[in-house]
This record gives structure tokens, C-alpha cells and sequence, in this order.
């Protein structure tokens, strides 16, 4: 059989044409089934048009720029809370924009409003509400642009500073893949298109877009690549069996409901689907490229290794890695899920007896759904990266001294 060779850090890795041919066909197989399914479910305007039902506003109501020029606390009608400090307090402000602008007026404001640390000077945004007996103002929110380009700013920075070109190429991938879920996946689902199957297409063309331009075009990221799809391929179908046997709608809270009267056409039990698989992408991504690199630096500091010696070490990096992904999986749930975790403690029923709650039941199976195709896509991308890696080499050289005593063995073919 012949080989190729790809260069890791330690030296050059041969590759297995046999492997890398069926790799190829594999991923080939994958790719035009993504650009088919893009063709096929991507929505045309007049689709879009006849699925969306726009909110207006009400004649006379406009959004407003206005800033805080005074902060008191209390109202006409103060409350106090439990921890002495008003319930409410009263905003002065300066208009900014639109037809009052240059005019001071007031407002008050109650909930949790209160409790956002509102300042004098902040800039936020009010609606005017223009009625038979005046122009009345009521909060809409704080201006956060600012802080969120600041931060975007300062994430870009980080990364072209600690990981340079590469770093670059990732928030290129990164780009695209926000391209497609917004421009593609998401109009998709409002048009009423198969979930799963925008999913599918969406996620596979997101992978081959981010890995190949972060990563480069090689065999060892396309073992990772196919490691991610198959692991997504898990993910989807033990998802999709877990959805129907819990009778899950899809409907957890009230914005499942508000989207529904917005959106009909939105099947909510494939939108959960949807999302069980778009959650799944980013770890996976982490976890197999980990896996194919390891394996490909394992070859190159070791060629005489058989594929099975390096599989077994691979997955002891893996089971490492697994560890830890699985409390990542876990945690990042449960913080997004921490409100509806607290309720836990002011509920009579018995605990065991909530997670048959579709809030909760929801978040398991999104949770276990994917924490189990992570752990899987683990063996299947390290036994198609040791199998695209050649086979193993007899040293022509003694063993050095550090190195293992233990001969090496035969080479043995894919």
C-alpha cells in the first residue's frame, strides 16, 4: 500500500492511502449532501415573506436616545423593600434624538430596573408615547453598545495577539459560520423547512468551513472533521429518539409561545432538535481536533508504534479530555438554566418529580443528548486518525538512551 506524508511538530507523519481515500470519500459524501440540502431548504424571499407576521407599533409610540441627568430614589408612591432601599426611583433625563430633542422630561421606575445600577450620564433609550392629553416616556433599556464593541474589540485582540495567523483564520470561520446560521438556518426554521434536515445541512457546512480555514487543509483535520460529523450524526439521532419518547413539545417558556403566534409555521418539537445540534457544534470542534492532533503528534514521536499502540494512547488523552469537556457541557447548561434552577427551592412537590417538567426535561435531554455524541465522536476520531497515519516503522537505529528498551514491532497494514 502506499503512502503520503503530512508534517506534524516532530517530524513527517505517512499517511495511509487506503484510509485516506475512504477519509476522503466520506467526507466528499458528506459535502454534497450539505450543498444539497443548502440548495433544497435554503427559503426564497416570498417564502420568508408569507412566514413572517412583523410587529408594529402602535401609531404615536417611537424609540427615543435620551441621558440620565438625575437619579432619586423613591416615587409619589415609595415602597420600600425588605432591605430598606426603595422599590423605585425617579429618572430626569435630557432627550437626544427625534422631535423633543433638547427637552428634559421624568420618568420613574419600579422591578428590576431598580436594581440594573443606572448612573447619571448613562445613555438609554425611552419610549415616547405622543396621547390626546400629552407626550409620556417609559423606559425601554440602557445603550450597551459601547461595552459590547469594547468587548468584541478586546476579544479580537486577544486572539490575533495569542494565536496570530491561525487566530485570524478562526474569526474568518467564525464570520462565514455566523453567515450561514443567520442567513440560512434561522429563516430557514421561520419558513417552516425540515429542522433537522436544516440542521444537518447548516452544521455540516458550518464544520468544513471552520475547521478547513482554522485549521488548514490536511488529512489530519479532515480526520477531525469526520469525527464531527459522525459525532453530530450520534447526537442528532439519540436526540431525535429522546425528544419523541419524552413527549417533548418544544414549548418551555413563554417566548416558545410568543414565537409561535409570530411564526406558525415553526415546527417547536424540531426547533428543539435544532437546537440540541447547534449546542453540540463547538465542543465537538474541540474535542476531535484535540484528538486528531494527538494522534498525529503520537505517530510522529513514535513511528515505530503500531495503529493500535497509538490508538491506545490517544484515547487516554481523550479520557482526559472527556473529564473535563463534560464538566463544561454540564456547567454551561445549568448557567443558562440557573433561574429555572433556583425555582427548585421554593416549589412543594418533590424535586424528582419536576424534571418531568418540559423546562426541565429539556434541558436533560439537550444536555445528555449532547455529552454523549462528545464522548463517542472521542474513539471515532481517534480510530480514523490512527487509521489514516501509516503504519508502523522498524527503527533503523538502536534504541537511544530515555528511549523505551522494548522492540519495536512488526509494521502492519490498514
Amino acid at each position: 500500500m502506499g503512502h503520503g506524508h503530512s508534517h506534524g511538530s516532530h517530524g513527517v507523519v505517512e499517511i495511509g492511502q487506503r484510509a485516506r481515500t475512504y477519509l476522503l470519500g466520506l467526507l466528499a459524501l458528506f459535502g454534497v449532501l450539505a450543498v444539497a440540502g443548502l440548495i433544497w431548504l435554503w427559503p426564497s424571499a416570498a417564502e420568508m415573506d408569507g412566514a413572517l407576521t412583523k410587529i408594529t407599533e402602535a401609531p404615536g409610540v417611537t424609540y427615543e436616545d435620551a441621558t440620565i441627568a438625575t437619579l432619586v430614589d423613591g416615587c409619589e408612591s415609595t415602597i420600600e423593600t425588605p432591605s430598606g432601599k426603595a422599590a423605585c426611583i425617579t429618572v430626569t433625563f435630557d432627550v437626544t434624538s427625534g422631535l423633543d430633542e433638547g427637552q428634559q422630561a421624568t420618568m420613574e421606575l419600579t422591578g428590576a430596573n431598580v436594581h440594573s445600577g443606572l448612573r447619571v450620564g448613562d445613555d438609554i433609550e425611552v419610549v415616547r408615547v405622543d396621547t390626546g392629553d400629552g407626550i409620556h416616556y417609559s423606559f425601554n433599556g440602557v445603550n450597551r453598545l459601547p461595552v459590547l464593541i469594547t468587548l468584541a474589540v478586546l476579544f479580537v485582540v486577544a486572539v490575533l495577539a495569542v494565536a496570530r495567523l491561525r487566530g485570524l483564520m478562526a474569526l474568518v470561520g467564525l464570520g462565514v459560520a455566523a453567515w450561514i446560521l443567520l442567513g440560512f438556518m434561522l429563516p430557514a426554521i421561520i419558513a417552516g423547512k425540515p429542522g433537522m434536515a436544516v440542521a444537518l445541512a447548516g452544521s455540516t457546512a458550518i464544520m468544513f468551513i471552520v475547521l478547513y480555514v482554522a485549521h488548514g487543509v490536511s488529512i489530519r483535520t479532515s480526520a477531525a472533521l469526520a469525527g464531527t460529523l459522525l459525532g453530530l450524526a450520534v447526537t442528532t439521532a439519540l436526540g431525535a429518539v429522546a425528544v419523541q419518547a419524552a413527549r417533548l413539545s418544544g414549548f418551555a417558556d413563554e417566548n416558545e409561545y410568543d414565537l409561535a403566534q409570530l411564526a406558525p409555521a415553526i415546527n417547536f418539537q424540531d426547533l428543539l432538535m435544532v437546537g440540541i445540534i447547534i449546542g453540540g457544534l463547538g465542543v465537538l470542534n474541540d474535542v476531535t481536533i484535540t484528538q486528531a492532533s494527538a494522534v498525529w503528534e503520537l505517530r510522529a514521536a513514535a513511528p515505530q508504534w503500531t495503529r493500535m499502540k497509538v490508538f491506545a494512547a490517544g484515547m487516554r488523552i481523550g479520557r482526559d479530555h472527556i473529564a473535563s469537556t463534560i464538566y463544561t457541557i454540564v456547567f454551561a447548561y445549568a448557567g443558562s438554566a440557573l433561574t429555572v434552577l433556583l425555582m427548585l427551592y421554593f416549589i412543594s412537590r418533590e424535586p424528582s418529580s419536576l424534571f418531568t417538567m418540559e423546562m426541565f426535561a429539556g434541558e436533560g435531554v439537550r444536555t445528555f443528548a449532547s455529552a454523549i455524541g462528545l464522548i463517542l465522536s472521542v474513539p471515532i476520531t481517534t480510530g480514523i486518525a490512527a487509521m489514516t497515519v501509516g503504519p508502523a516503522k522498524v527503527l533503523a537505529e538502536g534504541p537511544r538512551h530515555g528511549d523505551d528498551p522494548e522492540p519495536a514491532p512488526e509494521p502492519t497494514e490498514a
